[in-house]
């Protein structure tokens, strides 16, 4: 038995960050974590479906390498090459986050982790042996989420032709057929990869555009990319009925008054996670959930039992890994008693890494005319960006939401190359509550992708240069 100032229960993004923190600030610290240090993001998410989605936009650019003066024969394919590169950077930064521990002399109990009444942690490890810990200031529970299947509509995972993102990413050889169930980043990502590496594959989304929760620009313009790759897109769809066999999967569709019979060699459902909340004593803790089984929290973090604290995906929306970590931020400050920022969940950048990149941060258009607000918008195309062309990657365009009257960035849409590092000048930005005449005022270098950002704050303003 050992006492830390503070135990986090999953090591995480949300969890070995915040621990991180907690030991810069002081505080003992200890991380109960049943597998590798990295969570969910670093050994079955972020990560290794990045490094897929490195090995995809290789693959596609070698196709169109001819274009410019580089051409290396027959073009061979192998997605097996390609998952175990993205096992090893997986393990890599895995390792990483070990190294981070013991440069911060935080502790790593490997275990599964039980709360045992008041700040008591009781651990079980290899071979059943039990052991309790207690913490002085708090325990933060960071347990993260898990896929989940569609039972309801006969697509319980199976691990063989019926699979998960975990299961995707293990695969050693690209199905000839593929269906995407859910069309949000994670369906989007990997329908991206799959076609890459030779794979025809088919993405099915219940609501009216792929990318929902994005602005309603970007969706179609990711939908037409997506088709000109001869990727099928059924929006609007409903899955009628399913045939699950150990060779293949046949799905009965309908969608825009029409039916359809689709047969493949595997389904990859990705239409949501669940939060880890079972078997960690949430209940018996006094621990409340919300309606959809999260982990409800104040500003500070503070579940509804004293000392016990909750970050990162188990304790709701959006369940994206910077979220997490942020949120391991502000409960570390608060547990040394530090003055801090709590998290600005409306300034929180999404992104998904196919290609094109979607990227964007506050109100969609659709939002904006929901809430009735006073606004125009500002968009240019990198078709008209100078380094686009230089690189070939012309798909896309930055739309900026402005506030008529201010300027203030209501919200920010990037589709094309690298939207997911462009999108951060305005995330920065709306933080600090600049206006478009400020992004404007800021000299953007020539050429860069970067300058179609400044272009769409001047679109906005109505005074665009170069389209």
């Amino acid at each position: 038995m050992a006492t830390f100032d503070v135990i986090f229960v999953g090591g995480g993004p949300a969890g070995y960050v915040g621990a991180i923190r907690c030991a810069q600030l002081g505080l003992t610290t200890a991380v109960i974590e049943r597998e590798a240090l990295g969570g969910t993001c670093v050994l079955w998410g972020c990560i290794p479906a990045k490094a897929l989605l490195e090995s995809a936009a290789l693959a596609n650019h070698m196709k169109h390498g001819a274009e410019f003066g580089v051409s290396a024969g027959d073009l061979k394919l192998d997605l097996g090459v390609a998952m175990k590169r993205s096992r090893a950077v997986s393990t890599q930064n895995s390792k990483g986050v070990e190294f981070l521990f013991k440069k911060n002399k935080i502790t790593w109990i490997k275990g599964s982790a039980r709360l045992a009444g008041g700040l008591s942690v009781s651990v079980k490890g290899e071979g059943g042996k039990e052991e309790k810990h207690d913490a002085k200031k708090g325990v933060v529970i960071s347990t993260g989420s898990r896929v989940k299947g569609l039972p309801q509509i006969g697509l319980e995972l199976n691990k063989t032709t019926v699979i998960s993102s975990d299961e995707a990413l293990v695969l050693e050889k690209a199905p000839k057929t593929l269906a995407v169930v859910g069309a949000g980043a994670v369906g989007c990502e990997f329908a991206d990869v799959f076609n890459a590496f030779g794979t025809q594959v088919t993405v099915i989304e219940v609501l009216p555009a792929i990318l929902p929760l994005e602005d309603g620009d970007c969706s179609k313009e990711l939908e037409r990319a997506f088709k000109k790759r001869k990727i099928d897109i059924v929006v609007g769809a409903k899955i009628s009925s399913t045939k699950v066999t150990k060779t293949g999967v046949t799905l009965q569709l309908e969608a825009a008054g029409a039916k359809r019979t689709l047969d493949v060699e595997k389904v990859l459902v990705a239409a949501g996670r669940a939060a880890n909340v079972d078997d960690v004593g949430l209940k018996e803790a006094g621990v409340q959930l919300t309606e959809r089984g999260f982990i409800k929290i104040n500003a500070q973090m503070q579940t509804s039992a004293k000392g016990i604290f909750a970050i990162g995906d188990v304790a709701g929306p959006p369940m994206l890994a910077h979220k997490g970590q942020r949120e391991g931020v502000v409960v570390a400050e608060y547990l040394a008693g530090k003055p801090g920022h709590g998290v600005n969940y409306k300034n929180i950048p999404n992104a998904t890494y196919c290609h094109p990149e979607v990227a964007s941060i506050g109100l969609t258009e659709q939002q904006c005319k929901d809430q009735k607000l006073d606004y125009k918008v500002g968009k240019f195309p990198f078709s008209a960006n100078g380094r686009a062309r230089t690189s070939g990657e012309t798909e896309g365009f930055v739309k900026i939401i402005r506030d008529a009257k201010y300027g203030e960035i209501l919200g920010a849409h990037i589709i094309g190359a690298h939207a997911t590092e462009l999108i951060h000048e305005l995330a920065v930005a709306r933080e600090n509550e600049f206006t478009v005449e400020e992004v404007d005022l800021a000299i953007h270098a020539h050429p860069t992708l970067a300058e179609a950002v400044a272009e769409a704050a001047l679109d906005s303003m109505g005074m665009m240069i170069h389209a």
